[in-house]
């Protein structure tokens, strides 16, 4: 299953550059909204994600700490909670967008230190 598990770990990452990647763009146009990017990638992000922590990893030397997995979970679905439901606005508050863009960091810095 290794390579089902490089596939859904390259497209997690894919996920991430659009949900930073459409912050960050949306930011420096001066209006704070939810793009589609940034939709998209808190979207694939909690769909890979959960495909990451699913019973795929059988145990072998890439399997995280449960608490990890559970941090990364409740961060991920925040995050798509603050993009989906702010989806529609034309403009959101900047402290709202910041908190999504933060979160989004947060998430990467989990995966990477913990």
């Amino acid at each position: 299953m290794e390579p089902l598990r490089l596939t859904l770990l390259f497209l997690h990452l894919i996920g991430f550059a659009m949900l930073l990647g459409g912050s960050i763009a949306q930011y420096l146009t001066g209006r704070l909204r939810i793009n589609p990017a940034m939709l998209w990638g808190a979207v694939i992000q909690v769909v890979t994600g959960l495909g990451l922590a699913a019973p795929l990893r059988g145990g072998g030397d890439h399997e995280p700490p449960s608490a990890k997995l559970a941090v990364k979970l409740l961060i991920g679905i925040m995050i798509f909670v603050m993009a989906f439901f702010s989806r529609k606005r034309d403009e959101v508050n900047r402290g709202h967008f910041l908190a999504l863009t933060g979160l989004t960091v947060a998430n990467a810095a989990v995966a990477v230190f913990w």
